[in-house]
């Protein structure tokens, strides 16, 4: 367990160095300027969201939960740990319209994410099932 733990700890900043770098391409681009400490944070909210999900993941393999509590609790906690960072970066606003938007924006892109790996993972499914017939 320990090691499948590391192994997804730097998947996550793995993929946090590739969203910080989108992110910094962008800002390249329509030159946009930014100090050191606006960029340390965003980049130190990438990582902890990196982090994060690649490790909140593994409440999808505890066997005994159904997918409907492991779904609950995983979204659950990605909002409270998003809005945790998001107040630390200053991602969202707090305001009830930034809140409310953010939230919006935030359940799209789950549901999004959500669907797709219940796609990718009935097509795995019928994979295995056509290999064993």
């Amino acid at each position: 367990m320990g090691h499948q733990i590391v192994e997804r700890v730097f998947i996550g900043l793995g993929f946090s160095g590739i969203f910080t770098f989108a992110a910094l391409t962008i800002m390249m681009v329509n030159d946009v300027q930014a100090g050191v400490d606006i960029i340390w944070k965003n980049m130190l909210g990438s990582i902890l969201m990196g982090v994060y999900f690649s490790l909140a993941s593994l409440l999808f393999e505890v066997e005994n939960w159904s997918l409907l509590k492991q779904t609950t609790l995983h979204f659950l906690l990605s909002v409270a740990v998003f809005y945790t960072i998001s107040a630390f970066t200053g991602w969202v606003p707090f305001t009830l319209g930034a809140l409310l938007i953010g939230t919006v924006i935030f359940i799209a892109i789950y549901f999004v994410f959500w669907s797709l790996i219940g796609l990718y993972l009935k097509k795995m499914t019928n994979e295995m099932n056509k290999s064993i017939s």
